[in-house]
C-alpha cells in the first residue's frame, strides 16, 4: 500500500504507518535547510533514509500527487482537486513557520524606510499606484520627499510557495483576486 504523506512548509500530512528503510520527498525550498538536519538525525536515530530534494512547492505538490514521492512540501495547503488525485489520503500538518518581507530600492530617500499597509500593498501589486509619490505613499509616509520616477514591480515569473503565501495575504485587504502583475 502506498504511503500518502505531505509537508506544507510547515505541514506533514501522513495517510498510512511508515514501513519503509527509505522515504523520498521534494518540494519548498524554504525548509530545506532544517529538513536536511532532521532527516539526518532521524536517519541516525532510526536508519530510516529521507531523500529530499528541494525543487519548490509546485514541483512537490505535482510529485507528490503524481505517486513519485512519499512525500512533498509547500507553503500552501493543496487544493480539493489536488487532494483528489491522491484520494484524499492527504493530512498538513505544519513543520516550519517563515516570513514574506516586501523591500524596495529607492536610493534618493538615503536612510528612510517607507511605511506600507495591506491595501497600499494591493493597489501596488495590482497596478493601481505606479508612481513613487502616488499620494497613497505619500499617505501614510508624511514629511517624506517621493520622487516623482515610476514604481516598477519586480516579482517571481514561476509559481513558488513564496508567492502563494504572499497574494493569500493581499487577498486579506482585496476583493478582488491578486496576482502578480505580468
Amino acid at each position: 500500500m502506498k504511503r500518502s504523506l505531505l509537508v506544507i512548509s510547515g505541514l506533514l500530512a501522513l495517510a498510512t504507518p511508515l514501513a519503509a528503510q527509505t522515504l523520498t520527498g521534494a518540494g519548498a525550498t524554504f525548509p530545506n535547510p532544517i529538513y536536511t538536519k532532521w532527516f539526518y538525525a532521524y536517519s541516525k536515530k532510526t536508519g530510516v533514509k529521507i531523500n529530499y530534494q528541494s525543487i519548490g512547492s509546485g514541483g512537490g505538490i505535482r510529485q507528490f500527487t503524481e505517486g513519485t514521492v512519499d512525500f512533498g512540501a509547500s507553503d500552501g495547503p493543496m487544493n480539493e482537486s489536488q487532494i483528489q488525485a491522491v484520494n484524499g489520503n492527504v493530512l498538513h500538518v505544519p513543520t516550519v513557520l517563515g516570513a514574506v518581507a516586501v523591500t524596495y530600492n529607492l536610493p534618493t530617500l538615503g536612510d528612510t524606510k517607507l511605511k506600507f499597509d495591506g491595501n497600499l500593498l494591493v493597489d501596488v501589486f495590482m497596478g493601481r499606484v505606479t508612481k513613487w509619490n502616488d499620494p497613497k505613499i505619500a499617505a501614510l509616509n508624511p514629511g517624506v520627499k517621493l520622487p516623482d520616477i515610476d514604481l516598477i514591480v519586480v516579482h517571481r515569473s514561476d509559481g513558488s510557495g513564496t508567492t502563494y503565501v504572499f497574494t493569500d495575504y493581499l487577498n486579506k485587504f482585496s476583493r478582488e483576486s491578486v496576482t502578480p502583475p505580468r
